[in-house]
């Protein structure tokens, strides 16, 4: 068993701290207490001082590994001081002879000799057959030490029999003592461990372990989100992390019984440029790791958002034309996390052939038997070797580089996974995919069959990807391979959210997901045209990263590329546009009034076509699905259900000429007579009490239902009252709030939501014509069974009610919520206020995009009411940490908002407002609403409505 040969004597004085030992055990010699003290602040200051060195070093040179090294070193060098400390001057045992000694052996990580400045201090305490009264005292004694110094020590103390007999059933013991490493002691008592380890645990049990091993990762991964593309990873047990390289160590030292990993060279595993990538991986990701842990001051393995800007600066990246320095550092940590998964790859080949070599005479009869190559109809170049494609000669792909994209082609139609020495010779020829190959018409038509296979075209796009081939193929892909978006909304890097998104149209092809998106399922067999709609689905973020905006980009790349795929010019116009305009109608429908007649019409303007609008409506499904889970919901589908109804409508020439007073006049009368159970008198009440902007934008069965609400409320003699209904399948629920009408009514009721934790997406303002105010409020649900929502939604109603009478103060309740909250402070969005009078015929419409905080919508819409505006609608769409509001509003008199300077005003306001600035005005906002009966204000009639025909 092996010590750590390196030193680095820069990190500690090792002859200082055993000299300032002894002159504690000299000082303290009668006194215990007082030379524990001295002991555990030579030690301390020794152990601060050696990490800060480690820190600085690490800045200057940037090696992860070094770094670790360092730290596991100094580590060695205080457990041996102490060790020594323990047994001279506590318990006098320094002269025991040699088969009564303990040796002390550092395990797992520790035992490879590096130690990451957070990371647990796992040790193993041998203890001999005849053990001193003495031993298990002091290894206590030791323990308690380098607890009170602060360590996170995992011990164990056992007999060389015992690790012997606990390794023969447990693999974690097993993989452990594999990497057992000397630190100090009894060198006789390591070495038979080492030995027995050896002979009687490690012979003949090769292909037991790795299997073991390789399950394990796959249940790591699938513990981790199951994709190295996270763009949060852990880069400890993630997809392609650091403990992927240990365990490609651990089978190389199990199965081919090499102490150094430059030794798997020799024996022709890696070859000398794959062991290069191993060590800068393995030093890439410690450098990661160092950095997180002496940052954080602890043993932080995931590589969250708040100190990834840090890192990035740490590791000396700088912000490039389209990528910031953060998004470089993240791509370059992808890319890594991509080059230990090739690694992997090539090391299970050359294993599984090691295996089958070393398979004793029978068993290796019957596994040729049961495993056989068999010859793919229509394939010379490939055969199935036991349902996995492999290759017929290894000169295949220098023969014809075409067979690089073939080999893809021939799994897909005869649905054959990868045998991995064939993946391992595709990596190593991706020199042969040259601008001839690129070009070339068959490896062209093979690509695009691939990819609009109706089998499963991801599964195959992600193994050429993995490969290295999807990117050197297509190289506008390849520049967006590993790129991930410096936000909480996209939880995948750039190419694994493509793939998804492949994945998703994939099975709304299949007519598949009809429970989630039933219109997608509905609509895709009538597409003319799959290829093109599959091309715009893999391509619609291909130019992300560069300067200009990637919706106008990807459309350029779209026309280049289109030819060569083999597209007419017409697809290939069809792709372009689809790529340039894949963000349009996902905008519009969380961000634009559905009920006002001008969103409609300009958005069907943009379309022009039903077959552009089915394309584009699958397109935006596949696009949100795949940005990543819990960002697709019911609310987000029914938008676009509803956009998409209507603007079928316009095109298709549907669209009602009739005047808007007499269709309002005619709700009314259909109103009045669907009330036939009420009196005369009632109907005419209830019926009378609404203006146009309702009657036409309401549905019938709704205006039933508020108008029973109302009624009961009145006969109830309330003038508050709340009514709950939940969506399920929408994934929304909905709070009816009848209230006195006010000016900042819409700003109390967001605030008592955001004080009951929920989350508004959508909010219609009415009056009715007696004074009051009948708002809806859409937010979105957070419990699956309905019940729950119920009590939940009635919870938050109660807060509105609580709020507007005045029983609770809605800064305080705002305040509470808030408290505790951390603020994302490592993104920045920059505010930005829009204000258009062109998108609608009736109002004006203001967005405001900024960052998310609690209470934000609240301050937002007061300040707008302070202004003298009347909001008819709000609509409210967050992206991650970042929220776009939009408000269709008016004046007090039913007037847009047209005096530019009254506009810049408004825009200032607001910008306070999302900056979190002080607002003399706003700070004013009462803590509630007293809520007895009021005179009606002077209003514009009507608040909410669809724009004039």
């Amino acid at each position: 068993m092996a010590k750590q040969d390196m030193a680095f004597p820069e990190i500690l004085d090792v002859a200082a701290l055993k000299a300032k030992c002894g002159f504690i055990a000299s000082a303290h010699a009668e006194s215990r207490d007082p030379m524990r003290q001295a002991l555990l602040s030579a030690f301390r200051a020794a152990n601060l001082e050696g990490r800060e060195k480690a820190r600085k070093l690490l800045l200057e040179d940037g090696s992860g590994l070094k770094c670790a090294q360092r730290i596991s070193w100094l580590q060695d060098q205080l457990i041996t001081v102490l060790h020594a400390f323990v047994l001279n001057e506590i318990f006098d045992a320094s002269h025991a002879p040699a088969h009564a000694r303990i040796a002390v052996a550092a395990v797992g990580g520790y035992g490879r000799g590096t130690l990451a400045p957070g990371s647990d201090i796992d040790l193993l305490f041998l203890l001999p057959l005849k053990k001193g009264v003495w031993a298990e005292p002091a290894i206590e004694f030791m323990l308690y030490i380098l607890w009170d110094l602060g360590f996170k020590v995992g011990h164990a103390t056992r007999t060389v029999d015992e690790c012997i007999r606990l390794s023969r059933s447990d693999m974690t013991i097993r993989t452990a003592i594999l990497e057992t490493r000397l630190i100090c002691g009894s060198i006789e008592l390591a070495d038979e461990l080492a030995a027995r380890f050896d002979e009687e645990i490690v012979k003949n049990t090769g292909p037991d372990f790795i299997a073991a091993k390789l399950a394990e990762r796959d249940e790591r991964h699938r513990k981790a989100g199951d994709t190295r593309y996270l763009v949060e990873p852990n880069v400890k047990e993630g997809k392609g992390g650091l403990r992927d390289l240990h365990t490609l160590f651990w089978i190389a030292k199990y199965f081919y019984r090499v102490k150094d990993s430059a030794d798997l060279i020799k024996l022709g595993v890696l070859s000398r440029q794959e062991y290069k990538l191993f060590q800068k991986s393995d030093d890439f990701l410690w450098a990661v790791r160092c950095h997180m842990h002496f940052l954080t001051g602890k043993g932080e393995e995931r590589l969250s958002f708040d100190i990834q800007r840090e890192i990035a600066e740490c590791l000396g990246y700088h912000d490039h034309p389209g990528l910031s320095a953060v998004e470089r550092f993240m791509k370059h940590y992808f890319l890594v996390a991509k080059n230990v998964g090739d690694l992997t790859r090539i090391f299970c080949a050359a294993l599984e052939d090691q295996q089958a070599k070393q398979l004793p005479g029978l068993t290796a009869v019957f596994n040729r038997f049961t495993n056989r190559v068999r010859k793919i109809a229509g394939s010379l170049e490939f055969v199935d070797d036991g349902g996995r494609i492999a290759l017929s000669s290894p000169d295949v792909f220098k023969r014809d580089p075409v067979n690089l994209i073939r080999i893809f082609h021939v799994a897909d139609i005869n649905k054959l996974e990868f045998h991995p020495a064939a993946l391992k010779l595709v990596t190593r020829s991706l020199s042969l995919i040259t601008p001839a190959l690129r070009d070339d018409e068959e490896a062209n038509r093979l690509f695009i069959a691939i990819l609009t296979s109706r089998r499963n075209p991801e599964l195959i796009l992600r193994r050429m990807n993995e490969a290295g081939v999807l990117g050197r193929f297509i190289p506008e892909f390849g520049k967006i391979v590993s790129l991930m978006q410096f936000n909480m909304y996209h939880h995948y890097t750039v190419d694994e959210h493509l793939l998804r998104a492949v994945d998703v149209l994939s099975r709304v092809d299949q007519g598949k997901d009809e429970d989630v998106h039933p219109l997608a399922v509905k609509l895709m067999p009538g597409i003319e045209d799959r290829t093109a709609l599959f091309v715009a689905v893999l391509l619609h973020d291909v130019a992300k990263g560069r300067p200009e905006d990637h919706s106008t980009a990807g459309a350029k790349v779209a026309r280049r590329l289109g030819p060569r795929f083999g597209l007419t010019p017409k697809q290939t116009e069809t792709v372009a546009w689809l790529i340039e305009e894949h963000l349009t109608m996902s905008m519009v429908a969380q961000t634009r009034d559905l009920n006002d007649r001008k969103t409609i019409v300009d958005f069907a303007e943009r379309v022009q076509s039903l077959d552009r609008l089915k394309m584009l409506m699958i397109l935006t499904v596949c696009d949100i699905r795949a940005v990543g889970p819990g960002v697709w919901n019911g609310w987000k589908g029914q938008l676009l259900r509803t956009l998409y109804y209507e603007t079928e409508l316009m095109i298709s020439g549907g669209f009602s000429e009739v005047p808007r007073k007499e269709r309002a006049k005619h709700a009314g009368e259909v109103l009045f007579n669907a009330l036939s159970d009420w009196s005369q008198k009632d109907r005419k009440t209830y019926t009378k009490l609404h203006y146009q902007p309702y009657l036409l934008s309401v549905p019938l069965e709704d205006q039933l239902r508020h108008a029973h609400f109302i009624r009961e409320a009145d006969k109830a003699g309330r003038a508050l009252a709340t009514m709950v209904r939940t969506h399920q399948f929408h994934a929304i629920t909905e709070i009816t709030v009848l209230s006195p009408d006010h000016p900042r009514l819409l700003a109390v009721i967001a605030g008592a939501c955001a004080a009951a934790g929920a989350n508004i997406v959508d909010a219609q303002i009415f009056t009715t014509s007696d004074g009051r105010a009948l708002d809806t409020i859409l937010i979105t649900r957070e419990f699956p069974v309905d019940e729950d929502e119920k009590r939940r939604a009635a919870n938050i109603g109660k807060m509105i009610e609580d709020v507007l009478s005045g029983a609770r103060r809605l800064p305080e309740v705002i305040a509470s919520r808030s408290k505790g909250r951390k603020r994302n402070k490592a993104f920045t969005v920059t505010p930005a206020v829009t204000i258009s009078n062109t998108l609608s015929n009736k109002f004006t419409v203001i967005e405001v995009e900024c960052l998310d905080r609690t209470g934000l919508l609240s301050e937002m819409t007061a300040v707008l009411s302070d202004l003298s505006l009347d909001i008819a609608s709000a609509h409210i769409t967050t992206f991650g940490e970042k929220v776009i509001d939009t408000f269709y509003v008016t004046d007090l008199v039913g007037q847009k908002v047209t005096s530019e300077s009254r506009q810049s005003n408004v825009a200032a306001r607001l910008k306070a407002v999302m900056a979190d600035e002080a607002d003399e005005v706003r700070d004013r906002m009462p803590s509630g609403m007293i809520a007895p009966q009021q005179a009606p204000r002077t209003l514009a009639p009507a608040r909410k409505a669809k724009a004039e025909s």
